[in-house]
C-alpha cells in the first residue's frame, strides 16, 4: 500500500477482497430481509384487513346511531300506511273464493242430507296490489324495527351504562355501600350491581378509573384495607393482569380469537346484559321488533304500533305517566271497590236472587245470580259501568215484599261504588295529570325567568337592558360552574388553593351551599350604592 500524505490508496488485490466481502454481506443481508418479509407478510395483510373491517364497522354503526330518531319517525309512518291499508279489510261468511281474499279462520260446519258445507270468515282487500303493498310494507317495518334496536344499542346504551357506573361508584364513595350499608332483599337492582364492583373493568364508561383507590382510602383506615380490596377485587385484578400481560408474550401462533376471549370480562359483560335488558326503553324497543315479528303471521298486530306516537311526544307521555303516578293508591282502591262489589254480591246472592231472573211468556231467562262465581261477575261488569247501579240492569222491585230492602240496596250500591269509589278513581288519576302538568310547567318558567345558580328572578334586572341574559351569561353562567368542578376533579389535591380546597370539601360532601343563592355582584353594587 502506497502512501501519498495523508491518504492511503489499498493494492489492486486488497480492494477486490473488500468487494467481494461486501457483495456477500449485501447478499446475505437481502435474503434475510426477505425471508423476513415473506414471514412477517401474511400477518400485516391480516391486520391490515382486520383494520380495514373495524372501520367500516364503525361508520355502519355510527349510521344507525345518528339516524336512530328518523328510523323511529320512518316507522311510525310505515305503520300507519299498513293501518290505513287495514281499514280496506272486511269480514264474509261464506265458501272460500279465489283471487286476492285471504282466509283467517273456519267457521262450523253443517249438515244438511249428509253433506258438509263449510263455512269461511274472509278477509278481502281490494286488489292484489294492496296486498303485495302489505307485505312489502311489513317487510320495511320489520328491518327499521331492527336497525332500531341496533341505533339504540349504539347511541344509549353507552349512556345506560355510564349512568349505572355513576350510580354504584357515588353510593360506593359516599354512602358506603356494600362496606358500611348493605342493599335491603327487595332492592334487586342493589343485588345485581354487587356483581361489578370486583371485576377488572369496572369502571368502564365512568370518567373516574381511581373510584376504587378513592373508597381504600376513605374506608381502609375503619373497616381495614385487605378487606376492601378483598371486596373490590384489587387483588384478584393485579394477578390477572399478570397472567393478561403473559399471554401477550406468547408467540404470534396464538390465534387473534383465543387472544379476543381471554381479554373478555364475562362477569362485567353479564353485568351490562342484565342493566341493558332492564332498561325500560330497550325493552319497548323488543316488544315493538316482537309485535312487527308477529304482524307478519297475522298482519292487525300492525295495529299495537300505533302507540308509538305516545312515546314521540311529551304531553301524551305525561297524560300516560298520570295512570301511574299514583299506582299505589289507584290499585289499593280497585282493591277497595272489587271488595265492596263481593259483600253486595253476598247479599244479593242471599236475599235478592229472584230479582235477577226475568220472566218471559212464563219462561225464567237471564240467570245472572244462580251461582257465586256467576253473580260476581255479574255486579263487577254491569253493574259498575251501569250509570245507575245495579238496579238499572236488574228486576224492578215494585210490588215486592222485599220492595223497601231493594231500595236500599240499590241506593247504597249506587252511592258507594258509582259516587265515591269510581270517583275516587277518576280523582286520582286527574290530580295526578294536573300535578304533573304543573310540575312541568313550573319547571319551564323557573328555567326561563329565574337564573339557576342564584335562583334571582328575571324582574330584578328589569332596569337594565339585557340585564337577565348578560346576567346569565356572563356572570352565573351554568358552563363556567361546571367547568370549574370538572377543574377541581382533574387536578391534583395537593395543588389547591384555599378556595379550590373549600370547593372541594363541600362538593366531597355534598353540599351546594358554595353556590351563590339569592346574591350575585350586581346586588352587591346596588346596595352599596343605594
Amino acid at each position: 500500500m502506497k502512501q501519498y500524505g495523508e491518504i492511503k490508496v489499498p493494492k489492486s488485490g486488497q480492494l477486490e477482497n473488500e468487494k467481494n466481502k461486501f457483495k456477500g454481506k449485501l447478499m446475505e443481508s437481502q435474503s434475510k430481509t426477505k425471508s423476513k418479509c415473506t414471514f412477517e407478510e401474511p400477518n400485516v395483510r391480516m391486520s391490515e384487513l382486520w383494520t380495514t373491517l373495524t372501520s367500516y364497522q364503525a361508520t355502519f354503526l355510527n349510521y344507525f346511531a345518528r339516524n336512530f330518531y328518523r328510523m323511529r319517525l320512518f316507522s311510525l309512518v310505515i305503520a300507519f300506511g299498513i293501518n290505513f291499508i287495514l281499514l280496506f279489510y272486511k269480514y264474509e261468511e261464506g265458501r272460500g273464493r279465489g283471487g286476492d281474499s285471504r282466509v283467517l279462520g273456519r267457521g262450523q260446519a253443517t249438515e244438511d242430507h249428509c253433506t258438509e258445507k263449510a263455512h269461511f270468515i274472509l278477509a278481502e282487500t281490494g286488489s292484489s296490489f294492496m296486498e303485495l303493498s302489505l307485505k312489502f310494507l311489513a317487510i320495511i317495518h320489520t328491518l327499521i324495527a331492527f336497525c332500531c334496536i341496533v341505533g339504540y344499542c349504539c347511541l344509549k346504551v353507552p349512556l345506560v351504562i355510564f349512568k349505572r357506573e355513576k350510580e354504584v361508584a357515588r353510593k360506593l364513595v359516599f354512602d358506603g355501600l356494600y362496606i358500611s350499608m348493605q342493599p335491603s332483599e327487595d332492592d334487586f337492582k342493589g343485588q345485581w350491581d354487587r356483581l361489578v364492583i370486583n371485576t377488572i373493568s369496572f369502571p368502564s364508561n365512568y370518567w373516574d378509573k381511581f373510584i376504587k383507590r378513592k373508597v381504600i382510602d376513605k374506608y381502609g383506615l375503619f373497616y381495614g384495607i385487605d378487606r376492601i380490596s378483598e371486596l373490590l377485587g384489587l387483588e384478584r385484578h393485579a394477578l390477572e393482569f399478570s397472567v393478561q400481560k403473559r399471554q401477550k408474550r406468547k408467540s404470534w401462533r396464538e390465534s387473534s380469537l383465543q387472544t379476543l376471549l381471554n381479554s373478555i370480562d364475562l362477569k362485567y359483560e353479564i353485568w351490562k346484559f342484565g342493566v341493558v335488558i332492564t332498561d325500560n326503553s330497550f325493552l319497548y324497543l323488543a316488544w315493538y321488533m316482537a309485535m312487527s315479528l308477529v304482524g307478519h303471521y297475522n298482519n292487525f298486530f300492525f295495529a299495537a304500533h300505533l302507540l308509538d306516537i305516545a312515546m314521540g311526544f311529551k304531553t301524551i307521555r305525561t297524560i300516560l305517566s298520570s295512570v301511574t303516578h299514583n299506582g299505589k293508591q289507584l290499585m289499593l282502591t280497585v282493591g277497595l271497590l272489587a271488595v265492596v262489589v263481593y259483600l253486595y254480591t253476598v247479599v244479593a246472592f242471599n236475599f235478592f236472587q229472584k230479582f235477577y231472573n226475568k220472566s218471559k211468556d212464563d219462561k225464567a231467562i237471564d240467570m245472572k245470580c244462580d251461582d257465586m262465581l256467576t253473580c260476581y261477575m255479574f255486579h263487577m261488569y254491569v253493574g259498575v259501568r251501569a250509570g245507575g247501579g245495579i238496579g238499572d240492569e236488574i228486576e224492578d222491585p215494585a210490588g215486592d215484599d222485599f220492595e223497601f230492602y231493594r231500595i236500599v240496596f240499590d241506593i247504597t250500591f249506587f252511592f258507594f261504588v258509582i259516587v265515591i269509589l269510581l270517583a275516587i278513581i277518576q280523582g286520582l288519576i286527574i290530580d295526578a295529570f294536573g300535578e304533573l302538568r304543573d310540575k312541568q310547567e313550573q319547571v319551564k318558567e323557573d328555567m326561563e325567568t329565574k337564573c339557576f345558580i342564584c335562583g334571582i328572578s328575571s324582574d330584578c334586572f328589569e332596569t337594565v337592558s339585557h340585564g337577565f341574559e348578560m346576567h346569565t351569561l356572563q356572570e352565573h353562567n351554568l358552563a363556567s360552574y361546571l367547568f370549574f368542578l370538572m377543574y377541581l376533579i382533574n387536578k391534583d389535591e395537593t395543588e389547591y388553593t384555599g378556595q379550590e380546597s373549600y370547593v372541594w370539601k363541600m362538593y366531597q360532601e355534598r353540599c351546594w351551599e358554595f353556590f351563590p343563592v339569592g346574591d350575585c355582584f350586581r346586588k352587591h353594587y346596588e346596595d352599596q350604592s343605594s
